[in-house]
């Protein structure tokens, strides 16, 4: 197994590309934190890695609290001591809105899960990362991070912003063993995405298992010579097969 004696904390682990993350990590032998607002939600998940014979955790918290940071991080290292993977997926995004309509709770909300959150489970892991000399975080950005879309603000810059924070994080941890690296999906089959887009869905969407093995990948041994990147997966999204902009502007 690839991910055998690791430990995993998994921001937004509870649903779609983070409950796939969480599954595939925990059939790779990892332990789990699996975290996310709805507590109901995380058990069912930690419930089904138990029933396959796995071992996790379900933590409540709402990664744009620095106090519900710090508790999650404190619960998984009292449970498994440390945490050698961080996966920061915890996500929130709003159906099309015009920027003239768009209140600055809004603007506050998304920017607060999507960037501020990242950044705050970075911090609050680093300094046992660092300690170990070992680590690998991996940030869930956008292809919405990509290209830019009428009516998907503040989404799509937060998601930019996430690249560009992984590419900084990663200069300055590489020298503690620490590699940090973020995965831009295209179109995913997820609750979030029906959400926002009302069901009009887009076309050719990918299931969420199909990101978490690139997530098994970063978290695994085989990318050591792998930091600083944003990995591309859109599926058959991608715009290079000519997705119209319609679509595109759905995510």
């Amino acid at each position: 197994m690839r991910l055998a004696n690791k430990v995993a904390l998994i921001t937004g682990g509870s649903r779609g590309i983070g409950r796939a993350i969480s599954l595939a990590f925990a059939s790779e032998g990892a332990k789990i934190a699996v975290t996310s607002r709805n507590k109901e939600s995380c058990d069912q998940v930690v419930a089904e890695i138990s029933k396959n014979g796995g071992d996790a955790i379900a933590v409540q918290a709402d990664v744009s609290s620095e106090t519900d940071v710090t508790r999650m991080m404190e619960l998984a290292k009292d449970r498994f001591q440390h945490v050698d993977i961080l996966v920061n997926n915890a996500a929130v995004n709003l159906p099309y809105r015009a920027v003239v309509d768009l209140t600055l709770d809004e603007w506050n909300w998304v920017m607060g899960v999507n960037l501020t959150g990242t950044f705050l489970c970075c911090r609050a892991v680093l300094p046992q990362m660092m300690a170990q000399r070992s680590g690998k975080i991996i940030n869930i950005a956008s292809i919405g991070g990509r290209i830019g879309a009428a009516g998907r603000t503040p989404y799509r810059p937060a998601k930019a912003a996430v690249i560009s924070f992984t590419n900084c994080l990663a200069a300055e941890v590489k020298e503690f063993g620490i590699d940090v690296n973020a995965i831009c999906p295209g179109a995913v089959e997820t609750d979030m995405l029906h959400e926002i887009t009302e069901g009009k869905m887009p076309e050719h969407m990918m299931p969420p298992a199909d990101i978490a093995a690139v997530a098994v990948f970063l978290a695994s041994n085989e990318s050591r010579a792998v930091t600083g990147t944003a990995i591309d997966a859109f599926g058959r999204s991608n715009p290079l097969f000519g997705v119209s902009t319609s679509v595109r502007r759905q995510k």
